[in-house]
């Protein structure tokens, strides 16, 4: 989960002047690195073998 911190950080990263867009897109990929890594500390993670087969079914 994001924290309020780390959003204020990523607002005042941006431009003073930005679309709703370019937060949005921001905030979204904010918070898929979160979940990643929260992902990864629990150890819900692919193998790259595992990684790739799936990669495989979805290419096809």
């Amino acid at each position: 989960m994001l924290t309020k911190e780390e959003v204020l950080k990523t607002v005042n990263e941006l431009p003073g002047e930005f679309s709703c867009e370019e937060i949005l897109d921001r905030l979204m990929l904010l918070n898929k690195i979160e979940i990643g890594i929260e992902e990864s500390n629990k150890n819900e993670i692919l193998s790259t073998e595992e990684a790739k087969k799936s990669l495989g079914k979805w290419l096809k």
